[in-house]
């Protein structure tokens, strides 16, 4: 099912905008995805080097699981936007359709 956004639309002489439905192709939906898998691989590396950072300036021992466990925490909150990925190619496509 690809994915879909509504977007307000603004239309002269109406106090209420219009509502645009933007869907994605299966083909843009499977580029965004990929481009936040790529993504997503760079941020987990780089939580576990912050992880690891955190670790050894609080004098706390390296052990791997306690790492691992700290990048996921990090990286959870990090990765939060696979959605955000989606919904700023509709966006972009939105604005490319109404642009005034």
């Amino acid at each position: 099912m690809a994915y879909a956004k509504n977007f307000p639309r603004t239309v002269e002489g109406s106090n209420y905008p219009r509502w645009e439905e933007i869907s994605l192709s299966e083909e843009e939906e499977r580029q965004e995805e990929e481009q936040c898998r790529k993504d997503n691989i760079e941020i987990m590396k780089s939580c576990i080097d912050d992880a690891r950072e955190i670790m050894r300036e609080k004098g706390l021992k390296d052990y791997q699981t306690d790492l691992i466990s700290m990048a996921v925490t990090l990286f959870r909150k990090r990765s939060s936007y696979t959605i955000h990925y989606k919904e700023q190619k509709a966006k972009e496509k939105f604005d490319d359709k109404f642009r005034e």
